[in-house]
């Protein structure tokens, strides 16, 4: 019988990686197909694969957004997709992997050199480079930001007093965990492209981009272009086999970290800290209607793709703006990426006939996960009912949105939902926020209940 392998990773690595591990797990069994799932998660890789179970398996499917060291695969058949597709088409992606394998079975060259076109394919893609920066510089910010609210817990200025306990919150949560933000984020994306030749060159890099003022964007844009010098000196720079060994602990660390650091020093650090001043200033003085639109622009992000390229990429722009010290738009991501499960399981409680039983009981578990700021807790009514539901969470994350830039709110910690927001000074205008919250998960339940059929009609 043919066995099949997957590998799941999210950025956060909280929801998406387990949802389509289960997916792919159920839809395995319905099949009668056996499959082993690793998920690469924020509590890192659980049921690794091993090398015994990788020689043996017909074919690989990867729903993955992050690096999940493909190189470990050459030789087998690869299915690769986002990890939003595990979600969504677990039986489509099966049934791909074994007709790929039986296509290719008796041809292992081939078979070979295929996996490493697409293997390539897949390295090569901005986003999932990105990502995997993003993936494994969260952990920090979320650590840093929440202990530096508990230092608010003791007044919103005591951290100044040198020697005492606020201090030494602020430092740990600050002057550390934020402190290697950026680093860690240009030398992960680095990582992705190039492997460990790309690490030493990365985090100089962004160190740099941190220490030059030039935050975020410098981090990303030292970030790739370390990751392709180092990977273009592997392939340029050609030895004696008896000196291959020194070329990725020697030459290639000193000759990647200096390129990138002059580049970093004389061309890219300059425009970019003027660019990020220009963006931070205008951050800063947003008048109400400029609020209005960047939080509506920002909500929107947050609900149409649920965790994918679009929510990402919002996410990833309010983390990057905590290095700057600018708070406001991290509230209104926050506010709109927890409006969308709440909202849906408001509806199911108001509007029941709109409801199976099944998806009333799934609105208890989205009415959790939306308290943790876990948008993904939507995905399954989206995926039933996306021309309904989607326009729904859209318009309620939204609102949400923009009544947190409105109301001024700011929110230094990154994730943790109302579980956070329970830490006395954590966020600013702690009831305006609320309000938010709470009105754009009110649009979120009323427009998909209009929008939704009866179930009794519908059967």
């Amino acid at each position: 019988m043919k066995k099949l392998l997957a590998v799941t990773s999210c950025p956060t690595g909280i929801a998406h990686t387990y949802m389509a591990a289960e997916s792919l797990l159920k839809m395995a069994e319905e099949q009668g197909v056996p499959l082993k799932v690793e998920k690469r998660g924020a509590l890192g890789v659980e049921d690794e694969l091993t090398p015994e179970e990788i020689a043996e398996a017909h074919a690989i499917i990867l729903a993955a957004d992050t690096d999940v060291l493909e190189s470990r695969f050459a030789g087998k058949p690869i299915i690769k997709v986002g990890v939003a597709e595990g979600i969504r088409n677990p039986a489509g992606l099966i049934e791909q992997a074994l007709a790929k394998e039986a296509a290719q079975a008796g041809a292992a060259a081939p078979v070979q050199e295929q996996a490493k076109k697409e293997g390539s394919s897949v390295r090569t893609g901005a986003y999932k480079h990105l990502m995997t920066g993003v993936s494994n510089m969260l952990p920090l910010v979320v650590a840093g930001g929440i202990i530096i609210a508990i230092s608010f817990i003791f007044g919103i200025k005591a951290f100044q007093e040198e020697g005492t306990l606020p201090a030494a919150l602020m430092n740990i949560g600050s002057g550390a965990a934020f402190a290697l933000m950026i680093p860690i984020l240009s030398g992960f994306i680095s990582f992705s492209i190039a492997d460990r030749i790309g690490l030493a060159p990365g985090l100089v890099g962004g160190m740099l981009a941190s220490q030059l003022g030039a935050g975020f964007l410098g981090g990303i844009i030292s970030g790739f272009l370390a990751g392709y010098v180092a990977k273009w000196l592997r392939h340029a720079i050609k030895l004696p086999k008896s000196l291959e060994g020194i070329k990725p602990i020697l030459i290639i660390p000193v000759l990647s970290t200096l390129i990138v650091g002059l580049i970093m020093i004389y061309v890219v650090g300059t425009p970019v800290k003027t660019l990020m001043d220009i963006l931070t200033t205008w951050l800063t003085g947003l008048n109400s209607t400029n609020a209005i639109l960047l939080g509506l622009l920002l909500g929107a992000m947050m609900a149409f793709d649920m965790g994918g390229p679009l929510n990402k990429a919002a996410y990833t722009f309010a983390v990057g703006l905590l290095a700057s010290h600018v708070y406001g738009p991290m509230a209104a991501v926050m506010a709109a990426g927890m409006t969308p499960p709440l909202g849906l399981w408001l509806a199911t409680v108001i509007r029941k006939n709109k409801f199976s039983k099944e998806e009333r009981d799934a609105g208890k578990v989205a009415g959790v996960m939306g308290l943790a700021f876990i948008t993904e807790g939507a995905i399954p009514f989206a995926a039933a009912d996306p021309l309904r539901v989607i326009p729904g969470t859209v318009l309620g994350s939204a609102v949400a949105g923009a009544l947190s830039m409105v109301f001024g709110a700011t929110l230094q910690a990154p994730h943790g939902g109302a579980f956070v927001l329970a830490i006395p000074n954590a966020v600013t205008h702690l009831g305006a926020y609320a309000a938010a919250i709470v009105i754009g998960s009110v649009v979120t339940a009323v427009t998909v209940s209009l929008l939704k059929k009866n179930k009794l009609a519908a059967a």
